[in-house]
């Protein structure tokens, strides 16, 4: 009986010593910020934007786009005001008014001339270079007939 009370105490003195050995070596740790270490670009996935196409005088239909921009991390955790809602205006504004976006007659969508634009008109807004890419995951048109009801 006294051999089982000895091992549990032993047993509770090795499991409380090794939980202190660890978290002190963890906190002990340098950041990566005090070793000069480079952070790096931060991906960040945007919620799919529905873009109407008005031709007409009616919805014709919506362009579906998922889009994925990079930015550098630091920079990120830096402003104030997060950039996603102005990469989506901006993607919006620019497919909503794009004259050449026909889908009645298709043709090939300078899909890298909109994202040229739309980064050039982002980092504008911002005041800085923030964005450095954006990136198409998705780019669809849904005709509003394939639209269920």
């Amino acid at each position: 009986m006294i051999r089982n009370v000895i091992a549990g105490f032993w047993v509770c003195a090795v499991t409380v010593m090794s939980c202190y050995a660890a978290v002190t070596w963890v906190v002990g740790a340098a950041p990566a910020e005090e070793k000069g270490g480079y952070e790096g670009l931060q991906y960040k996935k945007l919620p799919a934007l529905n873009i109407p196409i008005i031709a007409e005088g009616a919805v014709q239909g919506y362009v579906v786009a998922n889009l994925v921009f990079t930015a550098d991390a630091k920079t990120l955790r830096e402003i104030s005001v997060p950039p996603e809602a102005f990469i989506q205006d901006e993607v919006f504004r620019y497919v909503y008014a794009d004259e050449t976006l026909d889908f009645k007659r298709l043709s090939r969508y300078n899909v890298n001339a909109m994202i040229g634009n739309v980064r050039e008109r982002i980092n504008k807004r911002l005041g800085a270079e923030i964005v450095k890419e954006i990136l198409v995951e998705n780019f669809n048109f849904v005709d509003k007939s394939d639209i269920r009801s």
